[in-house]
């Protein structure tokens, strides 16, 4: 997952490859059902980022490719609207929710203008994930404020406050990340710093991941960042079903302009 910003305006980025993989080297099986739910969901999506669509949409046609692959979104992955200097902008779209993130999760319709870091997470497993010993070492600035009583804390709050402002950051690109490693803890105990955990599927399962950068223009949908993918190095018995979904990805991005009276 890589992301940059200009002058606070972000773009964000993560892509999966099958090492080897090529039309002359088809890769089959888990791996191959995997990636083609991922990157057609991600094409599905892309395509439905326009004025007017509701984000619940969008959580549908991936829940329903991902199906069609016999595979699973990852439970509860969440797209964010991007802002300036805030990569959580306010509207999101969820990931196959469970009952209570459906009930809870807030529906929105995407306007003009708007920009969203589309994240596609697809499982060969039930989509469930869970943090293991893996420590987080990417972290994120909160609003909430604390009178900090460790030092080391406190040297790392201020680096942190002139560096990265609420721009996520790791910690060895810090001063001193020995000491970061200690200051860390007050801080996000006392909610000042948010972690990026890592997480985890079950053991042997595979999981696909596209994300990109969209923009909502009056001419459709611009997509800023991402990687280009070649299905045609990928070999499965299964595929998308739904005569809908399938003419939504092979349709154009481009919107239609007004005819003028």
């Amino acid at each position: 997952d890589l992301g940059a910003h200009v002058d606070g305006f972000i773009a964000s980025v993560a892509h999966t490859v099958v090492v080897g993989s090529s039309p002359s080297t088809k890769i089959a099986g888990r791996k191959a059902d995997i990636l083609l739910a991922a990157h057609y969901a991600s094409e599905a999506a892309f395509r439905l980022m326009k004025h007017g669509t509701e984000n619940q949409a969008v959580t549908n046609v991936v829940q329903t490719i991902a199906e069609s692959f016999k595979c699973k979104p990852i439970t509860g992955m969440l797209s964010h609207q991007l802002k300036q200097f805030e990569t959580n902008g306010g509207k999101t779209i969820i990931q196959n929710p469970n009952e209570n993130q459906r009930k809870e999760h807030e529906k929105s319709t995407f306007q003009l203008h708007e920009v969203y870091a589309i994240d596609v997470l697809i499982s060969s497993g039930e989509g469930m994930t869970k943090g293991m010993d893996s420590r987080a070492t990417v972290y994120k600035k909160t609003n909430e404020t604390y009178v900090l009583k460790n030092k080391a804390s406190n040297a790392l709050f201020v680096e942190v406050n002139s560096k990265c402002g609420t721009m996520p950051f790791c910690l060895r690109n810090l001063e001193d990340e020995e000491k970061a490693c200690v200051g860390v803890r007050e801080c996000v105990s006392h909610k000042l710093l948010e972690p990026f955990p890592v997480l985890f599927e079950k053991p042997n399962e595979i999981v696909a991941r596209f994300k990109f950068t969209v923009l909502l223009t009056p001419n459709g949908p611009q997509k800023i960042t991402g990687l280009p993918f070649d299905p045609t190095a990928f070999q499965t018995d299964n595929s998308i079903i739904d005569e809908k979904v399938k003419k939504l990805i092979t349709s154009s991005t481009r919107s239609k302009p007004n005819k003028k009276k």
